[in-house]
């Protein structure tokens, strides 16, 4: 009896602690629009407090966080009590939670005949509204608040251009449009180089700086914010009735002129809502606002009545939460790296951490003002984000959480690799090493060098740069074309057959064309794409050496600061010295692979041609390099202007916008045969 009592003691304690911290970090995001910690945080503290009031129900207080909605008004603007509350939405975490709702859906539906469809849409992270409208004008818009009451922002929502003022004429005569109003990422990156340009502070993240902009006091400013809208439920009716479907009420408001995302789909069966899940986890970022999830609903509004709702949720909707983009985590140490081109960049060692799909432990700081500016601090509890493909980054410091004894970072004076003097040009961020032959730079260079983009040489991974670096085998990119294979022979791991691999792919790296050469270069300023543009104009090498800068200006794409960063590269000593080597070294220095004959060269002339997916038959790299030798065009995305898609396994965006624009699509055989003669076969 006394182990039950203090169990029940230690559990009422700790679901008291959790209920204050989930209403100070409510009252941080519904608010003040200021969140300290992130999303995952959150939501870990509420699954706990909620598992911990399951196991012991008698401790379930009405004025708890699990039986209420969001946070309360902080008496900026008036209060509007909700015709009908404002619910929040139970998550889930995982497929096999999600599959568990669903079943209990089914179970609560078992008297119906027909088993209950399903609509998936977005789950925005932006922040919830009600529009009011009578006789098709708006008259009223208010924030969720706690549910029950939100405050009014009419003044500042009547600036979203996305929301009409005026319903048409076949509008009900009453109607409550339940919504979320968001800031594109477009416009969240415009609105911080304003801020930036004119010495004000930027924003953090898209969600709050909306939220914000939405509770301005003077709703001048709100519109210059450029909110968005998207309606996603009727809170409401008067005059009509819906048809007994979300998606047809999702249809009805867009026929009156309220933007409604085109995501939103209904599905029979559940494994197509899991399907849809997938494929929204991996497009998330193709898309220009901020998502944290999918919402699943029970298609039926009858079947929404029979089903009903909890204290704080409607039992037959639920979120999926995509996997979080922002975690917390221990700063244990910042340190700099030295890149190829001298660039000294400082980044964090984590306490490794999931972070979107994937663990973490280092992070980027960017530069030194960046570190200043964010004042984050080793030993420091900071909040990492890391989005798709996006390096990770630390995004600030929990300060509530740093210890009294902690003092700023101070950025070394000296390059932490040859202990050169580090340099910052004058109105520049950076901060450079000057030497050109810090081992870090050079290791750089080479590995930049023999990457697939550029020289595309295998055999030349990060350990054995390293080792033919440290040994003294290589102190430039030319270096690689007269290795000493006797003396790798001699290395561990370096047998006949590698040692025959790594001569083999220097020797076919020989034949790459001009402008994969120019970009293994590293000339600052120059990608890809520059690389290949400045390869056609002037034909060869012999050629660019002997353009003035007005003759790279002149290239199409090429402004003065690209033009004069070539001009000057090829006239620096020590780059002289380095092209005079690769000369030596027998390389191809023409515009076009050796391997291609001169009846090739034009055959695609006039097309643009993107590449996207998987090849079977060759890299993407080299697709794209086919194309540009034989005339055509590779940009890295599609628009009306394309001639053909070729899509390879994956094919994801740019599949699907090439369909919705009736471009070609080509398979890989089609491809080859286009590369070949310049034509594709009717029946593509």
């Amino acid at each position: 009896m006394t182990n039950n009592s203090n169990s029940e003691d230690i559990a009422a304690a700790r679901i008291q602690e959790l209920r204050e911290l989930i209403q100070y970090h409510n009252e941080r995001y519904y608010s003040l629009d200021s969140p300290e910690i992130p999303d995952a945080d959150y939501d870990a503290l509420f699954r706990e407090l909620n598992q911990l009031e399951q196991l012991h129900p008698n401790l379930i207080t009405a004025d708890s966080p699990t039986q209420t909605v969001g946070g309360t008004t902080i008496n900026t603007f008036e209060e509007v009590v909700h015709r009908t509350p404002m619910m929040s939405l139970d998550n889930s975490f995982s497929i096999e939670q999600l599959e568990a709702w669903a079943d209990r859906v089914r179970k609560g539906l078992q008297e119906e005949k027909t088993d209950p469809q399903w609509v998936c849409e977005l789950k925005f992270d932006g922040l919830a509204v009600s529009l009011i409208y009578e006789e098709g004008k708006l008259v009223q818009a208010a924030t969720r608040g706690d549910g029950t009451t939100g405050e009014d922002v009419t003044a500042n929502v009547q600036t979203i251009k996305s929301i009409p003022h005026r319903l048409p004429e076949k509008a009900p005569a009453f109607l409550e449009v339940r919504g979320e109003v968001y800031m594109s990422l477009t416009a969240f990156v415009e609105l911080n180089k304003s801020q930036q340009s004119s010495g004000e502070k930027t924003y953090a993240n898209p969600r709050n700086t909306a939220a914000g902009s939405l509770r301005q006091k003077d709703s001048k400013i709100t519109a210059t914010r450029n909110l968005s809208f998207w309606a996603y439920a009727v809170g409401g009716i008067e005059g009509q009735e819906l048809q007994d479907s979300h998606l047809d009420t999702l249809h009805f408001l867009k026929e009156l002129g309220l933007p409604v995302n085109e995501k939103a789909k209904k599905f029979e069966d559940f494994s197509s809502v899991i399907d849809f899940i997938n494929q929204i986890e991996k497009t998330r970022h193709d898309l220009d606002y901020e998502i944290d999830g999918v919402v699943v609903k029970v298609d039926a509004l009858s079947m929404q009545d029979t089903l009903g709702a909890t204290a704080r949720a409607p039992r037959w909707a639920m979120a999926y939460k995509l996997p979080p983009e922002e975690q917390t985590t221990t700063l244990l140490d910042i340190e700099v790296s030295i890149g190829a081109g001298g660039q000294a960049t400082p980044f964090a060692r984590l306490n490794p951490v999931v972070v979107g799909g994937s663990t973490v432990s280092t992070a980027t700081l960017h530069n030194s003002d960046q570190v200043e500016a964010k004042d984050v601090r080793p030993g420091d509890t900071v909040i990492v984000r890391k989005a798709g493909d996006v390096i990770p980054e630390v995004v600030r410091p929990v300060l509530s959480e740093r210890h009294p004894d902690s003092t700023p970072w101070k950025f070394p004076t000296h390059c932490p690799v040859c202990e050169s003097l580090l340099v910052r040009p004058q109105g520049e961020a950076a901060t450079f090493c000057p030497n050109h032959a810090c081992p870090a730079q050079v290791r750089g260079r080479i590995s930049h060098f023999v990457s697939r983009g550029a020289m595309d040489i295998e055999g030349f991974g990060e350990q054995t740069v390293d080792l033919f670096v440290s040994q003294g085998l290589i102190s430039d990119v030319a270096d690689i074309f007269t290795l000493d294979m006797e003396r790798i022979a001699k290395f561990e791991g370096f047998g006949e057959t590698s040692i025959n691999n790594l001569k083999t792919a220097i020797e076919e790296s020989k034949n790459q064309p001009l402008g994969r050469l120019l970009f293994g270069l590293r000339i600052p300023h120059v990608g890809t794409t520059v690389a290949d543009l400045v390869a056609r104009s002037f034909k060869n090498l012999d050629g660019l050496e002997q353009a003035t800068i007005e003759d790279l200006e002149e290239v199409e794409g090429l402004g003065p600061v690209i033009a004069a960063s070539i001009h000057d590269w090829l006239r620096e000593k020590h780059n002289q010295q380095l092209l005079s080597k690769i000369r030596e070294a027998e390389i191809n220095l023409t515009a076009v692979s050796s391997s291609i004959s001169s009846t090739e060269t034009q055959l695609l002339e006039g097309m643009s041609i993107v590449v996207t997916g998987t090849l079977s038959v060759m890299k993407r790299e080299e697709a794209k390099a086919a194309i540009l030798e034989r005339g055509g065009k590779s940009p890295g995305s599609v628009s009306s202007s394309t001639t053909f898609l070729v899509a390879g396994e994956g094919g994801g965006s740019k599949l699907l916008k090439a369909e919705s624009l009736n471009i070609p699509v080509l398979d890989e055989e089609s491809f080859i045969q286009l590369l070949k003669t310049g034509k594709v076969s009717d029946s593509n």
